[in-house]
Formats: C-alpha cells, structure tokens, sequence
C-alpha cells in the first residue's frame, strides 16, 4: 500500500490491526493529524525492533519473482518490517519475553515520527533500527547536515552591468570558498562529503539576477557541531542560510559473530537515544533503495528474520551479564 513520507495512516492501521490479531498490545503514538507510530508489546520492553513506514515517491506497486519482491518499500523499509514481524512471532512463540516493536513515520524527510517517540521513551535498553545494511551489523553512520543558501542582488539589463549586482556571481563566490573548506575525517566512518545537490536563479540570460539559491549536504562523521561552525563563519555577511538539519553521526553497539560495514546514510538512531542503545542491520541493499529498481531478495528477507531473533537473545544474555545476573 502506498505511504510516501506524509501519507502513512493506512499502514498504521494495517498493521495495528495484524499486530493486535497475534497477540501483541498495540499503542498507536500520535504524530500529528493522521499519522502516527505503532508501538507494539510483549510484556515490558527491555530490546526494540524499529523501523520506518514511510517511503519515498513515486509509489512503485509491489510484484515478485522466484528470487525478489520489488516495489518502492521493498528494501526501505517495509520488507524489513515484515522480516521484524515474523523474527516476533517467532520469539513469542519460543517464550521470549519482554521486546516490542516500532515502526515509526516520516523517517525520509525529518524523521519526525522518532522525534515524537523520543518525548516518551519505555525504559527499553537497546534499540534495534533496520535499514538496508545487507544483512550486516554496521560499525556506524554518517551524520546528515544540509544548509540552503539565498543571495540576493540587484537586477538590470545585462547590457549595463555595472547598474546591478548579481546574486549568482556572489554565490558563485561563496559555493567556491564552500567547497575548499578542509572536511573532517573519522578512522571508522571515513570522510565527511559534500554534494551541492540543487542550484537555481536569475530571471533571464538578459538580465543582471537578483536571486541565487543553493543546497547543501554533507555527510558528516562527528556531531557536525565544528563543521556547522566553520560553514556559518564563511557564509557571515555573505548570504543568507539556514541550517535545514543537523543530525549527528553515530557510532554503533557491536557484537561478536555478526559481518559489519559502516554506512554513509542517515537513520532514525540519532533521533531515539531514549530508547536504549543503538544497533543497525537490515536486508536488501541501499544501492537499489529510492531507486526504480528498488527491490529485496526473499532470502536475505528470510535471513533477517534469523539475525533479528539472534540479536535479540544475544542482547538479553547481554543484559542479564551486564546486570551480574
């Protein structure tokens, strides 16, 4: 069913209704007007499955092959939400107690559904967040922080330029001084990056422009705090800016046994530290997320239903170790 990021009530109600059917008490956490979480327990959470419902357009309706599932959401992210609602089942089944579910709204633009999770947190002890990791366990990911640009001049007829100011000449100026900025680097996460993913302005070929926009992002690998400041120390005086978002980077809980990578994506980790510590692995690969192609094998869906279940008894053995039980 189609849940581009804004749009995603009806997947709440699907799956609160599905949750509720196997035993689960289900909490439906209010994000706004027609969207919210689901929030789904057994017992008293100590460990969290999450992920998001949301996807990016255009919807792509669902089809599959003997190998593959494809369709917008099959890898990012509800694939991996099926694979979490089954490694469920299939811990409640054996006995295990005390884990929940959440699968939250708006990941894709602001991650405003974890935002609101995080205002009331359960107590939980560890977060684990799918996204499409490969089935591996990831070391980290990178931070996200997008600053737009507006310069502003003084139009007039190209002929007399010396009657006008252009913008785009003076963001010209500042996106160079931007791009010989020295970005930090992590020994774990790697570089910082930087696209200038959208420029636009003028009037006409013919007219001195009054207007120039730009927007950036960087893929940070610290808290972006340092970054962010030297940016805001170049753009003074300059042109006009706003820091669009800042998400820091995140360094990961490990665990022996499991592949590992880093990934340079952004998540909704960053976003939930009162739900415990952070853990990230999901099937499918982001190579083909947000993308035409978009697509999950069943297998590695199959094989994330394993993971998630061996997480979750590990991370308990964890607890009980950490707790001198």
């Amino acid at each position: 069913m189609e849940s581009i990021t804004g749009n995603e009530q009806k997947c709440s109600n699907f799956l609160c209704g599905f949750l509720e059917a196997r035993g689960f008490r289900v909490e439906m956490q209010a994000v706004e007007d027609g969207r919210a979480n689901v929030f789904a327990l057994r017992g008293s959470p100590e460990i969290v499955l999450s992920t998001h419902m949301d996807t990016v357009p255009p919807f792509i309706p669902a089809s599959e092959d003997a190998e593959f599932i494809y369709g917008r959401g099959s890898c990012d992210a509800k694939g991996i939400i099926a694979s979490q609602v089954i490694a469920a089942e299939r811990l409640a089944a054996e006995g295990v107690k005390d884990f929940g579910l959440l699968f939250l709204v708006g990941e894709e633009i602001m991650s405003d559904g974890a935002r609101k999770a995080n205002e009331s947190p359960r107590g939980t002890k560890f977060m684990i967040n799918g996204e499409p990791t490969e089935n591996k366990l990831a070391l980290g990911t990178k931070g996200f922080l997008r600053v737009d640009l507006l310069a502003r001049g003084k139009m007039a007829h190209s002929a007399y330029p010396h009657l006008g100011e252009s913008a785009i000449e003076k963001l010209l100026d500042v996106l160079t001084d931007v791009r010989a900025l020295t970005l930090p680097r992590d020994p774990v996460l790697g570089p910082c990056t930087l696209n200038i993913g959208m420029i636009s302005g003028g009037r006409a070929a013919n007219v001195i422009p009054d207007e120039a926009r730009a927007q950036l992002v960087y893929r940070t690998v610290t808290d972006g705090d340092e970054l962010r400041g030297q940016i805001v120390s170049l753009l003074e005086g300059r042109c006009e800016y706003e820091i669009v978002r800042n998400t820091p980077a995140l360094h990961m809980e490990t665990l022996p046994g499991f592949e590992t990578d880093v990934v340079a994506f952004t998540t909704d980790l960053p976003s939930l530290t009162h739900w415990g510590r952070p853990i990230l692995l999901g099937p499918g690969s982001i190579r083909v997320a947000h993308t035409d192609k978009e697509c999950v094998a069943k297998a590695d869906l199959t094989r994330a239903v394993e993971l998630y279940c061996r997480l979750v008894r590990e991370l308990k053995e964890k607890l009980k170790t950490e707790n001198g039980n």
